[in-house]
């Protein structure tokens, strides 16, 4: 089984809900992205979204635009952000890490050498925000064939439709983007998330993780009421973006790890109600 597979399943036997920290290659500072996800895994995180830097993220709000372009004025590429899933593999070969990033990057490297050394390297989703997928059939098999898992968005606008194409297509989990808009914007709200949830049970059949809008305990404690999983990423990068590198991934690595709690607070006090 795949560790993504494995990591829910293992999740849902005790009660648990995903925690899936998001945060940027290269930023705070190259030389810190393998230490900071060692750090969010010690802090309680499950899952670890990996952003490949991007000039034109178009999903993404000015916090993260703001990661993509410190990690580009200091010259991270795909090739380094791949080394550095090679590198924190040689200590962690249990904790799922996603890929998360645009087409462009990907169509550059050249997709069939991505697929290829990602897999070497150790990936274990790839989630790209503009393949939609009516165009990702043949680069969602390429991933599975390599042992990876295609991961796909739906969003409130999503038609039945568009649900059951993913659900044909995507394995792992899926992510729900809970506000119309990017991330780091808009107010949560968590009953509307949890009533689109029941919708989209009906037609996708992998954990749902929830993502966007999520900035603390509150808020994360309420989604993890009715998702499998919660995503949250602009948060973590506001808090380390202000101030030294190693001050920041301890502050990044003190909010997981209050996130976590929240989280798991919330799922026992439902089971126990």
């Amino acid at each position: 089984m795949r560790r993504i597979a494995s990591t829910f399943e293992r999740l849902a036997q005790t009660g648990r809900k995903a925690l899936i920290p998001y945060v940027t290659a290269g930023d705070p500072a190259p030389e810190t992205t393998v230490p900071l996800l060692h750090a969010l895994v010690e802090a309680g995180a499950d899952v670890l979204e990996l952003g490949i830097p991007f000039s034109d993220p178009m999903a993404d709000g000015p916090v993260i635009q703001r990661a993509s372009e410190r990690a580009l004025a200091r010259g991270v590429n795909m090739a380094q952000v791949l080394s550095w899933v090679r590198e924190f593999r040689l200590r962690d070969q249990a904790t799922p890490l996603v890929l998360m990033g645009y087409a462009n990057p990907i169509e550059r490297f050249g997709v069939e050498a991505f697929v290829r050394d990602a897999a070497q390297a150790g990936v274990d989703g790839v989630l790209v925000v503009d393949y939609p997928p009516e165009e990702a059939e043949d680069f969602a098999s390429r991933l599975r064939a390599a042992g990876m898992d295609p991961i796909f968005l739906l969003a409130p606008t999503s038609t039945e439709a568009r649900m059951q194409q993913v659900n044909q297509l995507a394995s792992g989990y899926v992510y729900y983007v809970s506000l119309k808009g990017v991330t780091g914007a808009g107010n949560l709200d968590a009953q509307a998330v949890c009533e689109r949830l029941q919708t989209l049970r009906r037609h996708v059949h992998l954990p749902l993780g929830v993502g966007f809008g999520i900035r603390d305990g509150a808020s994360a404690a309420a989604v993890a009421e009715c998702a499998d999983a919660v995503v949250i990423g602009s948060r973590i990068i506001e808090l380390m973006e202000h101030q030294p590198a190693a001050a920041g991934m301890q502050a990044a690595a003190d909010f997981v790890r209050g996130i976590r709690t929240a989280i798991d607070a919330a799922t026992q006090a439902s089971a126990a109600a």
